[in-house]
């Protein structure tokens, strides 16, 4: 099991943006993340007082980002990703601090590479699918970059 502090010096996510608690379990293709963060006052995402549904893709991204994180290896340090879809996002409640149980996030890599990853993800509470969808990322951003016109003139 991983704590808070382990997963922050595994991601980009500081202080109350951190948003999971603990890894529950994780292998090549899975993790599974619990929190209690949605329920607190000073949770960065809250709007108007309120944590919408839609924050389950921030939940569900930190998953995946850890994910990524702990299959890179204990050298490799924090890196951003960048997400580039969401896919048949699912909500199945309206806001996510109306929870009483922790929120389980799970997420499984369907595929990726050292630039790109596509995860489905899950955000459940108390046995309830609140939130389900796909997501993809991309992990290195310069790789896919054109090629400056410089660059290619000095090929």
């Amino acid at each position: 099991m991983m704590d808070r502090q382990a997963i922050a010096a595994r991601i980009p996510h500081q202080g109350s943006m951190c948003l999971l608690d603990s890894v529950e379990r994780w292998d090549a293709e899975h993790i599974v993340c619990l929190t209690r963060s949605h329920l607190l006052a000073d949770n960065p995402l809250r709007a108007a007082g309120r944590l919408g549904v839609a924050n389950a893709i921030e939940y569900a991204a930190q998953a995946m980002a850890l994910h990524g994180s702990l299959l890179a290896g204990d050298a490799a340090p924090p890196r951003a990703g960048y997400l580039t879809s969401v896919r048949e996002a699912s909500w199945h409640c309206q806001r996510l601090d109306e929870e009483a149980d922790a929120l389980q996030v799970q997420a499984e890599r369907l595929s990726g590479n050292d630039i790109t990853a596509m995860y489905r993800f899950a955000v459940s509470s108390g046995g309830r699918l609140l939130a389900s969808g796909r997501l993809g990322v991309v992990l290195n951003a310069a790789a896919l970059a054109p090629l400056s016109t410089s660059s290619r003139e000095s090929s």
